[in-house]
């Protein structure tokens, strides 16, 4: 049975405020999330999530409170194609190979205080919510686009599905609005495939420029 990781007591509640190491590497809950929503036989697998079997992927636990427009960020994934001077850039390079032995294709943030108190289902859709912005890239016309070197997955940090205002639904329904609002609509009002969770929080990812750091 598969136990979902916990972030360390030190950088928990009060316990945080004097930690020296808010930013720790979770190699636990990277397996957790391989083994629970990306490997072949995962119990909640997603098909979604399969390009990310052939990706490097870097889970951290933080104690930093972030926020963004007065909503708590509690999760982030960013690509690790820094921007930056060179300086800048071997700082970044060596601090993220210390942790991880190795450069991710994609580095995934969560904050500790609010993993830890929030429920098994709400957890589950904000870890899977940061996978979908680890996403393949596609060409032209909608197809996976892989590396003509390597044959691997080329990896990119995607837009949303829906992107449309709540007024353009409001008046003329959602089979007239822009991209997959409609899909999203008949989605939401089927039942949940895996179960009942809160959507709370932000994530650091969305919003942010897709072209770097």
């Amino acid at each position: 049975m598969l136990v979902r990781p916990r972030p360390p007591e030190d950088l928990v509640g009060d316990a945080a405020i004097d930690t020296l190491t808010p930013v720790r590497p979770a190699h636990d809950l990277l397996a957790w999330m391989r083994a629970t929503f990306i490997d072949e036989d995962a119990p909640l697998l997603n098909e979604d999530h399969v390009h990310l079997r052939s990706a490097r992927l870097g889970v951290l636990w933080c104690a930093v409170p972030n926020a963004r427009q007065g909503n708590a960020v509690v999760g982030m994934c960013e690509t690790t194609a820094f921007m930056g001077n060179r300086w800048a850039k071997a700082r970044f390079e060596q601090q993220v190979t210390g942790w991880f032995g190795w450069m991710p294709h994609f580095l995934l943030t969560f904050d500790a205080d609010y993993a830890d108190q929030c429920s098994d289902a709400t957890f589950c859709s904000l870890v899977e919510h940061e996978l979908y912005h680890a996403g393949q890239a596609k060409g032209r016309w909608g197809a996976p686009r892989f590396s003509k070197m390597t044959g691997e997955p080329v990896f990119e940090i995607p837009g949303h599905d829906v992107e449309e205002f709540v007024g353009v639904v409001a008046r003329y329904g959602a089979g007239h609005a822009a991209g997959q609002t409609a899909a999203l609509v008949e989605a939401a009002n089927r039942a949940p495939i895996v179960c009942e969770a809160e959507i709370a929080g932000a994530c650091g990812t969305c919003g942010r420029s897709l072209t770097g750091h």
